[in-house]
This record gives C-alpha cells, sequence and structure tokens, in this order.
C-alpha cells in the first residue's frame, strides 16, 4: 500500500458502533458513484480507499489480532448500510472482509504475515475447482474459478481445491477428495474477463486461473480445522452468515426512495397526489411487511446462532432446526429483497425502466443476485432433507463438512 493508504489506515474506525456510522457518512457518496461503478465493471482506486477507510474489511478479525472482532449480526448491518449506498460496493466488501474470518483457520503467524494491517482485502471462490498437489513445504496449485468479486482490487487471493497425491487412489470420486483453500498474492494469477452481466456489474466477479503455482503450507487451510474447537467462528459456514446484508439494504434503499418520490408525485391522468392513492399506499405498506419479516428473520437467525455458539456447544450440538435457520433466513432475504423491488418497479412503470432510475439498477442487481448459488432451490432441499434425516444436496450450507446428523 502506498504511504497516503497507511496514514489513513492510522484513523480506521474499530468498533462496532464506528465502522456503522463511517459507512452510513459514505452511502450517499457511493449512490452518487454507482453508475460509474456499474459503467466501469468494478470499484474505483478511490472508492476502494474510501470503503477501507471505514473498516470494513476489518471487521472479521478477532481481538487477538487487533481486530474489532463484529458479531455475524453486526457484520450484516454494515453491509446493509453499505449496499444502502452501493449495491456493487456492499457486495464486494462482504467478500473482501472474509480476510478476518479465514484468520481463524490459519496459524497466527502466518494472519500476521498475510495480513500486516487488518485492512487488506481479499477475494477467490471457495468452491474446489482447482487441484493442490502435495510438495515439500507447500502444494502445487492449478485450475480455473469463476465469480471472484472484487478480485480487480483485492490483495490476496484465495481458491478452493481437492488435493491429490501423484498416486492418488482413481477409485476415490474428487468430489470425496480432501477440500483445502490457498492463498496466493493477486500477481500469481491470471484474470479471465468475462464479466459482463445483468446486475452486480460493478463487482468485477472475473475468472482466474492458476497454473501449477506453489503455495507454502502455511498460506493454506482446512475448515475441518478451525484454531478453536467451538464458538462462533469455528463453523466452516462462517463467511455465509453476513451475506443477506446486502440484500436487505439494496431493498431498504428502493423503499425509501419509493417512499421519498411518492411524497410529491402526482398521477398524471388525475392529478390525484401519490400520497393519496390507494394502490401506491397498499404497495409500499406490504413492501415494508416484507421487508419487516425477512430483516426480523435474519438478525434472529444470526443472533440466536451466535449467542448459543458462543455458549461453547459445539456446531454438531445445535439441534436440527437450529441448524438451518440461517441458511434459510439468508435465501429468504434474497428471494424477498428481489420480489420487493420487482414490486416497486412495477407501481413506478415506465419511469423505472429509464437507466437513470435506480430501481432498474436495483432489480437487475438483485436478479443476479438470486442466481448464486446460496438463493437456489437446493438450499431449501437441503434444509428439509436434514430435517427429515435425508440427504442435503449441499450440506455445507448447514455447516455440515462430515453430512453427520443433529436430532430435535
Amino acid at each position: 500500500m502506498t504511504d497516503t493508504s497507511t496514514t489513513r489506515l492510522a484513523r480506521v474506525p474499530d468498533t462496532a458502533a464506528t465502522v456503522l456510522a463511517a459507512v452510513e457518512a459514505i452511502a450517499p457518496h457511493l449512490r452518487g458513484r454507482s453508475p460509474e461503478i456499474e459503467g466501469d465493471r468494478r470499484l474505483p482506486a478511490d472508492v476502494v480507499e474510501l470503503v477501507r477507510s471505514t473498516g470494513v474489511f476489518r471487521m472479521g478479525f478477532g481481538a487477538e489480532f487487533g481486530g474489532p472482532a463484529l458479531t455475524a449480526a453486526e457484520q450484516t448491518r454494515v453491509l446493509a448500510a453499505l449496499a444502502y449506498g452501493d449495491t456493487s460496493v456492499g457486495w464486494c466488501a462482504m467478500v473482501g472482509m472474509d480476510s478476518g474470518l479465514f484468520a481463524n483457520y490459519l496459524h497466527p503467524n502466518a494472519v500476521r504475515e498475510l495480513f500486516p494491517t487488518l485492512d487488506e482485502s481479499i477475494a477467490g471462490m471457495l468452491a474446489p475447482a482447482g487441484t493442490a498437489v502435495p510438495v515439500p513445504g507447500g502444494y502445487r496449485v492449478t485450475g480455473r474459478w469463476s465469480f471472484a468479486s472484487g478480485i480487480t482490487h483485492a490483495d490476496w487471493v484465495f481458491a478452493g481445491t481437492r488435493v491429490i497425491g501423484p498416486d492418488a487412489d482413481s477409485s476415490i470420486p474428487p468430489d470425496h477428495r480432501p477440500w483445502r483453500v490457498v492463498l496466493v498474492p493477486p500477481h500469481e494469477v491470471e484474470l479471465v474477463d468475462r464479466w459482463d452481466t445483468t446486475g452486480l456489474r460493478g463487482t468485477a466477479s472475473l475468472d482466474y486461473t492458476l497454473t501449477d503455482v506453489f503455495v507454502p503450507g502455511h498460506r493454506t487451510f482446512d475448515f475441518g480445522a478451525p484454531r478453536q474447537a467451538t464458538g462462533p467462528l469455528s463453523t466452516p459456514d462462517l463467511q455465509m452468515r453476513k451475506m443477506p446484508g446486502v440484500a436487505l439494504g439494496t431493498a431498504r434503499a428502493a423503499l425509501d426512495h419509493a417512499r421519498e418520490i411518492a411524497q410529491s408525485k402526482r398521477d398524471k391522468a388525475t392529478g390525484r397526489p401519490w400520497s393519496q392513492d390507494y394502490r401506491v399506499q397498499y404497495t409500499l405498506g406490504d413492501c415494508e411487511a416484507r421487508y419487516l419479516a425477512m430483516h426480523h428473520g435474519v438478525y434472529r437467525s444470526l443472533e440466536h446462532r451466535w449467542n448459543r455458539l458462543c455458549e461453547g456447544i459445539s456446531q454438531n450440538e445445535l439441534t436440527a432446526d437450529e441448524r438451518v435457520e440461517t441458511a434459510l433466513a439468508r435465501l429468504h432475504a434474497f428471494r424477498t429483497a428481489r420480489e420487493i423491488v420487482r414490486s416497486l418497479y412495477d407501481l413506478h412503470a415506465t419511469a423505472a425502466v429509464y437507466r437513470p432510475s435506480p430501481f432498474d439498477r436495483w432489480l437487475r442487481d438483485l436478479d443476479t443476485m438470486c442466481q448464486h448459488f446460496m438463493a437456489q432451490d437446493q438450499i431449501v432441499q437441503s434444509a428439509g432433507a436434514f430435517l427429515l434425516g435425508g440427504t442435503p444436496h449441499n450440506p455445507l450450507v448447514l455447516g455440515i463438512l462430515d453430512q453427520s446428523r443433529s436430532r430435535r
């Protein structure tokens, strides 16, 4: 980083309240930069530094590293405030702050080497789309990964791999081989820019490749081996919990914007104020009800999960209902946020279709967000299967690595 950045980092907020206040202060500026962010298909450098200066990237670091140790609910509130300003910024920050969450799976000395300051951004894909071959001192890694949101400004890149030995048993299916995450500096990856999408265009979620790159062992980790056996950071779903903040912030921005418009708009045909129109009143009331339900569902599930794990129980000691709660609340937030914005888009009719209207961008962002695997039917199936003692299609979303079952 430059000397200028280091000077700014010395004043970075370091509590839940001060980080949130700093983010809320820059949200109007981010809203004004949204067309530029979308047009560039990435965050401008000065926007990255502005976000960095709020303390967002350090939210997941614990006290042992001098971090603010925000809870999952506190992280989510901050990301919602960022997305209120710009959805792509909120999404990039949601991924970029994973450095502190991954720290619980790395040796402390490795954390201090990788993150000499706590305000470095990280990007990548956890899905094991590559291979890692054990060699003396580490692994040789090859593969191609997609959807690396924020990779154009990342300080480190992570990649999920399957570990295969030179004498690997070919009878073992690839998805049963050990899963390991590696961290590499950006200059070691080759970027493949095919990020020309419907929404979240400003996230620069590019593909990237590694070709026979050596990664030292201390820069790799296994989600099945946290440094602490219990606690809220000991479970493999830790980086997923704050994801709904982006959907919540986007929906809140759309609702507030719609209410502001309704205060002064009149129907062109009748001259009737929108504030007195039954359809407008009903739509805003209905959208607000849906927002409140998803908002309370997300934060209740996050706070309950965090508090239970802080009691010292393990993930497997949670009841089946507790295990599925955060995943279902997260999916519900993605889908409900899209429904809300779709209703507001329809309410504003032709006025919403023009690109200067933020409703167009918000709807496209949420449409794209809902294509993420965390918003797919497989999440619902996995939750239902787990509750019934069946086989989840994607057990990781419930924090399950060994597919063991908890019972009521």
